[in-house]
């Protein structure tokens, strides 16, 4: 599945719209690489998106094309969230 619909399907973000434009700002890694939209995602990737001053890093625990919202959630497992300063938003988009 490619990494934009993935992320609006398990409902990390809301829109594909705004998956699209993370990734092309590359704030979106998936196993620690730089992701293009349409990188495709499998189960056992990490990914790591960097939105506002958040980081949230997940591990993909399945693919389904449609699932309904409850579903959601079992879709990921959450390895990390947390907060980044304001001043090290720059760092952290360079590692």
């Amino acid at each position: 599945m490619r990494l934009d619909k993935y992320l609006k399907t398990a409902r990390i973000l809301k829109r594909r719209t705004v998956s699209k434009e993370l990734a092309d700002n590359e704030r979106v890694y998936v196993n620690g690489k730089i992701a293009k939209p349409s990188t495709d995602v499998k189960p056992g990737d990490t990914i790591k998106v960097i939105f506002g001053y958040r980081e949230l890093s997940v591990r993909v625990l399945s693919t389904p094309k449609q699932v309904n919202k409850n579903d959601a959630a079992l879709m990921f497992e959450v390895i990390e969230e947390k907060l980044i300063k304001k001043e090290d938003v720059k760092d952290v988009l360079q590692d």
